[in-house]
């Protein structure tokens, strides 16, 4: 009986069957293309499935199949295959949701796997091991541009970040009457609304004790980077990462020298280190210590279907292909509970969220 996954569950099982099935797969660009002088041997890989922990041995014509409730070898040309009618499908389907074809269906039953997406207490989707089934085993997480993607960040509330609000005092009618304003840009609306009234929103602090020393371990003044680059992504719409970068550059909100910015790129280094930090696992209301989690890794799925590969053993192309290829994105202003003048000990603050996603195209 045919059922229905969402494209990302369907993405997650296209990967790495693609990856038994070639037995290799391309280091990426930072701008997404295939590096031809990268090509690293798939070994072996580990998934966990509903029965534990399951073993991928590649060998010359056939994958070994090692788990508690099966050992079997299947022919490499049957994951090759079934990849191409789950891609098949997924590029034909307009909608989320995909049926899955008959064929992979039976496939599916007949390797014993019942869930598309694996679940894994250390977030990720499988490991690999490179060049030989002994070598340590590296994680990865799968993401897609053919199906919706998780973000880098969607830390909820302990991602917001406070403004107070400063310049005049505004009477409770007149904060009630800010935060009535709705409308597509309500967030926005409310931000003209307090500078036409004579206020004024200066940035305060990390609303979560938890993400502000995580972000201080990045840079102590890391917060208030982030924190005025938001605001900048509403003000002026500025969404790429890389492109708020460089218009921060210019404001320069951490006054530090000219020589510091322009010789050493000390906002494109910092934001890198934050962007690499939210992909090995840092997570806003988590404990950071800088130690990496078994997260070390991005099997990237670009709009044809090739496998990338970008992982933490490759470091800078890493970080310049999450610089170029990430934007801040706006959240739910009801579920993070931001966008509204809030009062708090006598003062009037302004929190704005954070989140970050990667491009689609």
């Amino acid at each position: 009986m045919a059922f229905a996954a969402t494209k990302r569950e369907w993405m997650e099982l296209y990967t790495f069957f693609s990856l038994l099935a070639d037995g290799y797969v391309y280091g990426g660009t930072p701008d997404i293309k295939q590096n031809e002088r990268l090509k690293i041997p798939v070994a072996m890989m580990v998934r966990e499935e509903h029965d534990g922990t399951r073993r991928y041995v590649i060998e010359k014509d056939e994958v070994h199949i090692v788990g508690e409730k099966i050992d079997k070898r299947v022919l490499r040309d049957d994951f090759r295959t079934v990849a191409g009618l789950i891609l098949r499908e997924v590029l034909a389907c307009r909608e989320n949701d995909v049926v899955s074809p008959d064929s992979v269906e039976a496939f599916l039953d007949d390797v014993l796997i019942y869930d598309l997406a694996a679940k894994t207490d250390d977030r990720t989707d499988f490991s690999v091991a490179f060049y030989d089934e002994n070598a340590p085993l590296t994680g990865f997480c799968v993401r897609s541009r053919l199906g919706i993607m998780e973000p880098l960040l969607d830390g909820g509330r302990a991602a917001n970040f406070k403004f107070e609000q400063t310049g005049v005092r505004f009477s409770a009618p007149t904060v009630n009457k800010i935060n009535a304003q709705g409308g597509e840009d309500d967030v926005l609306e409310r931000m003209f609304m307090i500078e036409r009234l004579g206020g004024i929103l200066r940035y305060n602090d990390v609303a979560d004790k938890i993400f502000r020393s995580n972000l201080s371990m990045i840079d102590l003044h890391m917060g208030r980077l982030l924190g005025e680059m938001t605001r900048l992504m509403w003000l002026d719409g500025i969404t790429k990462v890389s492109d708020l970068t460089a218009a921060i550059k210019k404001l320069n909100p951490l006054k530090i020298k000219d020589e510091l910015i322009n010789k050493h790129g000390f906002y494109e280094y910092k934001m890198k280190e934050f962007l690499l930090a939210l992909a090995n696992g840092m997570r806003p209301a988590k404990l950071y210590n800088g130690t990496d989690s078994a997260i070390a890794g991005f099997m990237f799925v670009t709009t044809e279907g090739k496998v990338l590969c970008y992982q933490r053993a490759f470091r800078q192309t890493f970080a310049d292909f999450l610089f170029y290829n990430t934007r801040f994105e706006r959240a739910s202003t009801e579920k993070d509970k931001y966008g509204y003048l809030e009062r708090e000990n006598g003062a009037y603050y302004f929190k704005l969220n954070l989140k970050i996603g990667l491009l689609k195209r």
